[in-house]
């Protein structure tokens, strides 16, 4: 019936035009809608078309949400009755992107997280505003989920740990290369006597 578009990153919306054939309505925050007019998404596509094939094709395409949250700056929040369900769907950014969106299963309590979480690895920091990351953060953990879909990584059934461990990272991150760029401390140095010991043995550190 539906598909949640959590961000717009190219790994989280290939492949939306088949879903969309079925008849499911995509569901966006209006933050996507830059990124999917630019040039940078078109070239993406266009040299993952090369580089990915047969995975991503000529058939791939970049599709537009049916259902825009945030139009004019309300709907920050969407419910999508299915059966006897209810899914609320949040607007979390901007953290991990300014479009994040999570999704809450109220008859579970299973929350669907996107990128605002990575199980068991370090987060792609990227362009995100850190410090409303953290917050958005704060604000899952405080729905204290029964279970934990990350945007990577298999399903965590200690949500609460795994919020937090995206979290403290963000956190000490923040705190250490803040520190460093107040004092202009070249990022070498800053970054040889930082103690990365919590985090240099998860993948993609």
């Amino acid at each position: 019936r539906y598909v949640v578009v959590t961000h717009c990153h190219a790994d989280h919306i290939y492949g939306l035009q088949v879903l969309q054939a079925t008849g499911a309505r995509i569901v966006g925050h209006v933050g996507c809608r830059d990124y999917l007019a630019s040039d940078t998404a078109r070239l993406r596509l266009q040299a993952s078309r090369e580089e990915l094939f047969p995975w991503i094709d000529e058939h791939t395409r970049l599709v537009a949400p049916d259902l825009w949250l945030g139009e004019g700056g309300r709907d920050e929040e969407l419910t999508l009755r299915i059966g006897r369900s209810e899914f609320v769907v949040r607007h979390a950014g901007p953290s991990h992107t300014p479009e994040d969106l999570v999704v809450h299963a109220l008859d579970t309590g299973v929350l669907f997280a996107g990128d605002i979480v990575f199980r068991g690895r370090v987060p792609f920091v990227g362009q995100a505003d850190s410090r409303r990351w953290i917050s958005a953060l704060d604000r899952l953990l405080a729905l204290k989920p029964t279970l934990l879909v990350p945007g990577h990584g298999p399903v965590s059934e200690q949500p609460a740990d795994d919020l937090a461990l995206t979290r403290d990272y963000l956190r000490y991150l923040r705190q250490t290369m803040g520190e460093a760029a107040a004092n202009l401390e070249p990022f070498d140095e800053a970054y040889a006597r930082t103690d990365w010991s919590r985090y240099a043995a998860l993948p993609l550190f």
